[in-house]
């Protein structure tokens, strides 16, 4: 026999009497899976418990229910209705790192509805996320910072000498070491980037009417050209910059290099380097004047021809 049902509402004997039947009918119908179709808020008259008001969830990934773990944490992720619905955190969790195959970053959504899921991380993980970039940041600067002092430390002893150069150091201030070491590299680049030669060039083009000599040693520097042509920017080629940058870094070894070759009789390190670096400045300035000198004349005495027409056209 059924157990008795307890209706929030008194049953009338008046216009009430059809919609009691019909009432009392559904709570009486056996469903197909649940026994009697309970009514919300029914108590059993055995256990004085609450009955279950809804269905039990499912889960999409694994399609277990309520009864196989309670314990288990649900979530509804999404916009779906139904036996979609519901789906365990753990096997949501699982699924998605599937779907991001390692990258944290990428975006999720869900395979029926589409919708995106929202997911949210700990504050410890978003702090670390803002820090990463200023460190790394931090970290190259350092690793920049302490490569120009060994790049200082190092030209130092090549250019005055590798006992001489260890004995300034160790009497130096460690303050003016840390400060003026690795200025040495950033002068370089500097020293570099002064193009003298485009200067000294344009001196001569200008006064090479007053100096004949100069004809002689640079032929076409005082004759007049038909047109002036476009000098292009050297810094806006990246070639060029890294050619600077190479150039300055490996200057002083050449600079002792060249000073060893031309001036050995000079006892001093620090003299001879000197000597050497200002001699192949010269040297390599006046061949790259006199290459100058000829593309310009090259790109002012261009000319454009016709097109040559096809015969029987």
């Amino acid at each position: 026999s059924l157990p008795f049902l307890w209706l929030p509402f008194p049953l009338r004997h008046t216009r009430d009497a059809p919609f009691r039947r019909r009432r009392a009918r559904l709570c009486q119908a056996p469903g197909p899976w649940l026994g009697p179709l309970l009514l919300p808020g029914a108590m059993s008259e055995q256990t004085g418990l609450a009955l279950p008001q809804t269905m039990d969830r499912s889960c999409w990934v694994c399609f277990a229910t309520d009864e196989d773990d309670r314990t288990a944490e649900w979530v509804r992720p999404c916009r779906c209705r139904g036996s979609t619905k519901w789906v365990h955190q753990t096997c949501l969790q699982r699924w998605v790192d599937e779907k991001q195959r390692g990258n944290s970053t990428a975006r999720v959504a869900c395979p029926q509805c589409n919708a995106e899921y929202l997911i949210v991380f700990p504050k410890l993980d978003r702090l670390i996320s803002k820090a990463c970039p200023f460190a790394a940041a931090g970290i190259m600067v350092g690793s920049i910072y302490w490569t120009a002092v060994t790049y200082g430390a190092v030209t130092v002893m090549q250019v005055v000498g590798h006992k001489e150069g260890l004995d300034v150091m160790e009497r130096a201030d460690p303050l003016f070491l840390l400060i003026g070491l690795p200025t040495i590299p950033v002068m370089l680049i500097l020293g570099k980037m002064i193009r003298w030669e485009d200067y000294v060039l344009r001196l001569w083009r200008k006064y090479s009417n007053k100096l004949q000599i100069l004809n002689s040693i640079f032929p076409g520097i005082g004759c007049p050209v038909p047109r002036i042509p476009a000098e292009a920017n050297p810094l806006a080629d990246h070639v060029s910059a890294t050619r600077i940058l190479c150039g300055a870094l490996v200057f002083p070894t050449i600079a002792t290099i060249v000073g060893k070759l031309m001036f050995s009789s000079v006892n001093s390190n620090l003299q001879r380097t000197i000597l050497g670096g200002i001699a192949f400045v010269a040297i390599k300035g006046a061949f790259k004047v006199y290459f100058k000198q000829q593309q310009y004349l090259r790109q002012a005495h261009r000319k454009i021809l016709n097109y040559p027409e096809q015969e029987g056209a």
